[in-house]
């Protein structure tokens, strides 16, 4: 029978700041060191507690510009029923300044929604088996989504898509706000108007006629009830970040 022999154990790798610096074949790697269960919890708790802390400052960034254009809504109803002689172009002026407001706020979400969806990933693979202690994660490759996700960070929602949500949650009541009082500055100054096609010929804003405006402001409001409405039902976008088109979805 042939003879069995036993191997010695490795000697265990004694700590760097013991060795010789200068001595290339004492300096042991870091990926040397095996990672025990309880160092990759305590890891992945440490991460996810930034990752949240990220998620809550892009949050808290998003209230900023709603409460802009509130204010500026505000500020111009104020000026244009405060005389007759103020134009109803104010409220046209508002109109186009909330939606610059809007365009900032929806690439700020872009930018939440990042940090959100990593907090959700692990939330959903991670806390929620450890909390019913049945260690079985929903996805089997969650972790190689938020790695990959950490070397090629990729937004997870299109510029279309976050404009749409924000518009269904916070903007199109502002919208409306607007429509409302500039149909009814149309209305009522400087006399109140007899008739509908009277109300038109009011809206003209210099060489430009009345009909071109309402058509140009019924075609804004069409487009973006529409965006509101579809928001949200389909979430697919491309990696705008590095212009590389990304494969599977995250947890919304």
């Amino acid at each position: 029978m042939p003879r069995v022999t036993r191997e010695e154990p490795l000697e265990e790798p004694q700590p760097t700041s013991q060795r010789d610096p200068t001595d290339a074949e004492s300096t042991t790697a870091f990926e040397d060191y095996p990672l025990t269960r309880s160092e990759y919890i305590a890891a992945l708790v440490h991460f996810y507690r930034g990752e949240l802390s990220r998620a809550d400052h892009w949050r808290a960034r998003l209230d900023p510009t709603t409460n802009w254009a509130i204010v500026t809504t505000g500020a111009m109803l104020s000026i244009a029923f405060s005389s007759q002689e103020h134009s109803h172009v104010t409220l046209l002026l508002a109109l186009i300044l909330v939606t610059i407001f809007l365009g900032f706020e929806s690439r700020r979400f872009r930018y939440f929604d990042v940090w959100r969806s990593r907090v959700r990933m692990i939330e959903e693979n991670f806390w929620i088996p450890m909390i019913r202690r049945s260690l079985v994660s929903p996805r089997a490759d969650w972790r190689e989504f938020v790695a990959e996700d950490l070397d090629r960070p990729t937004f997870k929602i299109s510029s279309v898509e976050a404009i749409g949500i924000r518009l269904r949650y916070n903007y199109v009541w502002i919208y409306f706000a607007i429509l409302a009082a500039w149909v009814a500055k149309l209305h009522i100054h400087p006399t109140q108007a007899d008739s509908f096609a009277e109300v038109v010929d009011r809206m003209e804003i210099g060489p430009i006629p009345g009909p071109v405006v309402l058509a140009g402001v019924l075609i804004l409001y069409a487009g973006a009830i529409t965006l509101a409405i579809r928001a949200g039902h389909r979430r697919i976008a491309v990696d705008e970040v590095r212009g590389l088109e990304r494969s599977g979805t995250w947890k919304t």
